[in-house]
């Protein structure tokens, strides 16, 4: 098997148990999971690098906090990026720092 890699987006209604997909293809395995806040995310990922996904791309609508409270929950176990908007249009033009804190 090639990387296993995931997408984590942050959506306010997003329920992780149902919102998700493993997309294979012969070089990588994309596993793609809604969640509704920035705790989900935190467990969600770690239960990915649990599983072998050594590759986390976080969406958009995490803002840095949320960022930094995901690798600090993955620790060396996978590597964590971002898609970067300052100002998210699908969030009323927020960052997820404002939205998605518990």
């Amino acid at each position: 098997m090639g990387l296993k890699a995931a997408f984590v987006f942050v959506a306010p209604e997003a329920d992780a148990a149902q919102h998700q997909a493993v997309i294979a293809t012969p070089v990588v395995e994309l596993t793609v999971v809604g969640v509704k806040n920035y705790a989900d995310a935190v467990e969600v990922a770690k239960k990915l690098a649990d599983q072998g996904v050594v590759a986390i791309e976080l969406c958009a609508g995490f803002g840095v906090e949320g960022v930094a409270a995901v690798k600090k929950a993955v620790g060396n176990k996978a590597a964590v990026g971002v898609v970067r908007f300052d100002n998210h249009p699908g969030l009323e033009f927020k960052s997820g720092d404002e939205m998605f804190q518990s």
